[in-house]
């Protein structure tokens, strides 16, 4: 057991190479095999990738004050410049693709995860603001996410509105219940100081397997078209890189612009950072047939996230020099 869980972390620590991992072993079990058997875990599976994350989720913080400016600008940065700008680039590369345009909307349309708090801390950013932003935007992405698809995308291919809708309560606001109620027990059982001392990070390494299996299923289920086109895979990597490209300088320039250091590290990770895994999830969940295409895309956008996450902390402390550092917020 204490050898499996070892390998779980280990597959965490290293994040892009798991998912590029899991993805050619999908890819090569659905050219072997008859995989179609594997839908039936799509739904165990996103349960067990929400339901941890939500276990770790410090929904108080909401209520705290602090990091107000940084919110209100993570908010205009995640919902009023990504995600069209992340349409445009999905014209302009998938012009003929729909299914990968709302993949790349979906992977842009729900702003911070524990990756968000995670790479404000090794930054030495301000994570109460971090983590404030993360429990906003988690909500309000859930809730825009049906709108801003049907509105943006909706033109082009059928949205079903009501069944995205239904999709999110049940795979978002549903485990952020049970991981609300969860985290309180064991908070009474074992203590404030117990529970995010050795429990609390036991939750996002569980999560680790959903994402990993979920990237398995939808690479096997999409595993002929991928082997009859491998292009689609740098036809993929190269509008999702630009995007990411394009966050940075954005988040970097406001940062810079309004907030002090801390508060600016927080808002770049809150607005690059995306919620993957559960943009994967309502990929897999809602689309049927179609969601492995769409899935194709937040994997690959796992890769470009990982990597330019410790790309961007070498350089944080040149962009942010101490010495001038203006406490504005």
């Amino acid at each position: 057991m204490k050898k499996m869980w070892g390998t779980i972390e280990f597959l965490k620590k290293n994040l892009a190479w798991s998912i590029l991992s899991f993805m050619i072993m999908g890819i090569l079990a659905g050219a072997l095999f008859n995989v179609k058997g594997l839908k039936v875990f799509i739904m165990p599976l996103t349960f067990l990738m929400v339901y941890p994350m939500m276990v770790t989720l410090k929904i108080n913080e909401l209520f705290e004050k602090g990091g107000e400016k940084a919110n209100v600008l993570a908010l205009i940065i995640n919902f009023l410049i990504i995600p069209f700008i992340a349409l445009g680039i999905g014209k302009i590369f998938f012009r003929d693709s729909p299914l990968l345009i709302v993949g790349l909307l979906l992977a842009a349309l729900l702003p911070t995860s524990g990756m968000t708090i995670s790479w404000t801390g090794f930054a030495n950013g301000n994570m109460h603001t971090a983590i404030k932003m993360t429990v906003i935007g988690l909500i309000v992405g859930s809730i825009a996410t049906p709108i801003y698809i049907k509105l943006l995308v909706g033109q082009t291919m059928n949205i079903p509105l009501i069944s995205v809708t239904k999709q999110i309560i049940l795979i978002v606001f549903l485990p952020m219940l049970f991981g609300y109620i969860t985290q309180k027990l064991l908070i009474k059982k074992f203590g404030e100081k117990k529970f995010n001392k050795d429990i609390k990070q036991k939750f996002p390494v569980l999560s680790t397997i959903g994402v990993l299996g979920i990237v398995f299923v939808a690479m096997a289920l999409k595993s002929k078209t991928i082997i009859s086109n491998p292009s689609i895979l740098i036809k993929g990597l190269i509008p999702i890189f630009i995007l990411y490209v394009i966050n940075y300088t954005i988040s970097t320039f406001i940062g810079k612009m309004f907030l002090d250091r801390d508060n600016a590290i927080a808002l770049i990770y809150g607005t690059v950072m995306r919620n993957l895994s559960i943009a994967l999830a309502i990929a897999m969940s809602v689309f049927g047939k179609n969601g492995s295409e769409i899935a194709l895309i937040i994997a690959l956008s796992y890769v470009v996230q990982v990597k330019s996450a410790v790309w961007y902390i070498k350089v944080v402390n040149i962009i942010f020099s101490e010495e001038k550092t203006l406490k504005r917020a």
